[in-house]
């Protein structure tokens, strides 16, 4: 089992949203690297950390678990959607997603802040300046030793 992060702003889709929906398709992802964790790495049953980001308080707010192996995102064949991609065909699709359903929330969320303060957890990529990625994994050391932390 592999361990994910997946970023999305509260006012977009929060981890009410999925609880609420119990699960969903992870459409939107117009990033090649993201994509391609999406669609060459995850798997059912992955775990994920659900974090909520451009907010007053980005972090990660829950867990959520890989539902689906990738599939083409159909936004990317909308012409309507701010997704759409006209590049991008139904025989060769661009753009991959998984659905995620919902596990829990966490009692507190893990801000940003507070896990940069964690040397434990320099190398992770969330915290590397300049990563923008809205998909990234999570090393399974990492993704206990924040586990942990929710019970500090």
């Amino acid at each position: 089992m592999n361990h994910w992060l997946m970023k999305s702003e509260p006012e977009a889709f929060s981890i009410d949203d999925l609880k609420r929906k119990k699960q969903e398709a992870w459409d939107g992802v117009r990033n090649y690297q993201a994509r391609n964790f999406m669609r060459d790495g995850m798997r059912p049953g992955d775990q994920v950390f659900f974090y909520h980001s451009n907010c007053a308080v980005p972090g990660i707010v829950g867990i959520a678990e890989v539902a689906t192996d990738a599939y083409p995102d159909p936004s990317q064949f909308d012409p309507k959607s701010k997704y759409f991609d006209p590049g991008s065909s139904r025989d060769n699709p661009r753009w991959m997603l998984v659905d995620v359903k919902f596990v829990r929330k966490l009692k507190r969320t893990i801000s940003l802040d507070e896990l940069k303060g964690h040397d434990a957890l320099v190398e992770m990529p969330l915290l590397r300046k300049g990563n923008r990625l809205s998909v990234m994994p999570v090393d399974a050391a990492d993704w206990k030793y924040i586990l942990a932390l929710e019970k500090a």
